[in-house]
């Protein structure tokens, strides 16, 4: 079952000795991961560049709809930007809950598919009642070749404090983020219109409400301060993975 949203990957319920899994690690693992799947290991068509496992993880070469590992294994289990991609979601979530205790998920938000689409996508995602809800992509798309990836994905978080302080504050309008105990609810597309109307049309005033709640000006301060500060924390962070980065073994992919 859900048992929160995190505002990002990095505030996770996560003990200090709970063995963790990553499952598509990729091109950016999350530091605390003991354990990096990876089923991909010379392309890089599902991630933006070539493979990398820190000096204290251990890299197994698996697909995540079939992982090599026992019942509870591990403590928790990290699936970042993953679930999009894959060709059985029933298999690949049932896996995460096979093998560890809890979990999280991040996805792109169904606003964040839409302004940087990608071609290995094959779902689009949303979090309704507590549940992931999944649909096939093309099912419910438009054909364009517009991707505004860099502006929303590079630039505007190189360049605009104003654009982190928003996407801090009110992380869902780019990412799905779902952790888990136990089980994953989830549905894979579904019948019934009370979830489909948000794949298929206009938001009205309602279903913006659901996603995005009005709150009050104190509440919009406080919030704009505790993101400035994770904004620095983070800062801080990034400059001590890139220091213990060195000799971080690396995965290129065939010419």
């Amino acid at each position: 079952m859900k048992t929160s949203n995190p505002k990002n990957r990095y505030s996770l319920s996560i003990g200090k000795f709970d063995k963790v899994l990553e499952v598509g690690g990729g091109h950016n693992p999350h530091p605390r991961s003991n354990v990096v799947v990876d089923k991909f290991i010379t392309s890089n068509y599902h991630r933006q560049s070539d493979l990398i496992v820190y000096r204290h993880q251990q890299f197994i070469n698996a697909d995540g709809e079939n992982l090599p590992f026992a019942n509870d294994q591990f403590d928790y289990v990290i699936c970042n930007q993953v679930l999009e991609h894959v060709e059985d979601p029933v298999s690949f979530l049932n896996e995460q809950s096979r093998v560890a205790k809890r979990g999280y998920i991040e996805t792109p938000s169904l606003i964040g598919e839409y302004l940087f689409p990608k071609k290995s996508h094959k779902w689009l995602i949303l979090e309704l009642d507590n549940k992931l809800i999944m649909v096939d992509k093309e099912k419910y798309w438009f054909s364009t070749e517009i991707d505004f990836g860099f502006l929303f994905l590079t630039w505007l978080q190189k360049t605009s404090l104003a654009y982190k302080l928003l996407t801090s504050t009110r992380p869902d309008i780019m990412t799905t983020r779902h952790e888990w105990e136990g089980e994953i609810d989830y549905i894979i597309n579904p019948g019934k219109e009370e979830y489909l109307k948000y794949f298929k049309g206009y938001w009205d005033e309602k279903m913006v409400k659901q996603f995005f709640p009005e709150t009050s000006l104190r509440q919009e301060i406080k919030a704009v301060m505790l993101a400035f500060i994770s904004l620095i924390r983070g800062k801080l962070r990034t400059q001590r993975t890139s220091a213990s980065a060195a000799g971080i073994p690396r995965f290129a992919p065939n010419p």
